[in-house]
């Protein structure tokens, strides 16, 4: 797995060996930046939830995003995703916390003009962790909220003020990006 461009393009990732996680391809990770590129106003703070490797976060701040938290429950994951930020050379503009998404929407207090959300597809509480995400304090009239899911876990087309914007398929995974319609949510 590498970064696809900007800043740290070509730097190969790593991603923890026999483990559960579901790497986000090339393609996907493609696809998403290229839908953020064109409709995302606010890179200055990327919450890259659900992180994995990493890898979504670090593409960000690749492409210019000015600051990016990871969100990861495994301590495993964690000291991948520093060692890749090490790689790259994203320290500095980045922060790793430990620790389940749940707790991380309450542990947080900035406000994200983008919001990454790659879960593992088993994972049956993602319509409830949505529901609290776009009815938290990390969201704003600018954010833009991505959420990589199966298309068996369908997800609505409305949270709050929040509209599905875009939708993009891939085999089994689904991208569904999120805009703030007006006022705040």
């Amino acid at each position: 797995m590498r970064v696809i461009a900007g800043t740290a393009k070509g730097h190969r990732l790593r991603s923890p060996k026999r483990s559960p996680l579901r790497p986000t391809s090339e393609l996907v990770r493609g696809a998403i930046f290229s839908l953020l590129e064109s409709a995302a106003s606010d890179w200055s703070r990327v919450l890259d939830l659900y992180a994995g490797s990493g890898a979504l976060g670090i593409e960000a701040l690749s492409r210019g995003a000015g600051w990016a938290d990871f969100v990861e429950q495994e301590p495993r994951c964690c000291a991948i995703i520093k060692e890749n930020l090490r790689r790259t050379g994203f320290v500095t503009r980045s922060h790793v916390y430990c620790t389940s998404a749940a707790k991380a929407l309450s542990l947080l207090g900035e406000r994200y003009g983008i919001i990454l959300l790659d879960p593992p597809y088993n994972n049956s509480s993602l319509p409830d962790m949505v529901d609290k995400l776009f009815s938290s304090g990390l969201v704003g009239e600018e954010s833009t909220i991505v959420v990589e899911h199966s298309r068996r876990l369908p997800l609505k087309e409305a949270y709050g003020q929040f509209r599905r914007v875009r939708s993009l398929r891939h085999g089994d995974t689904c991208v569904s990006a999120y805009q703030c319609t007006g006022g705040e949510p």
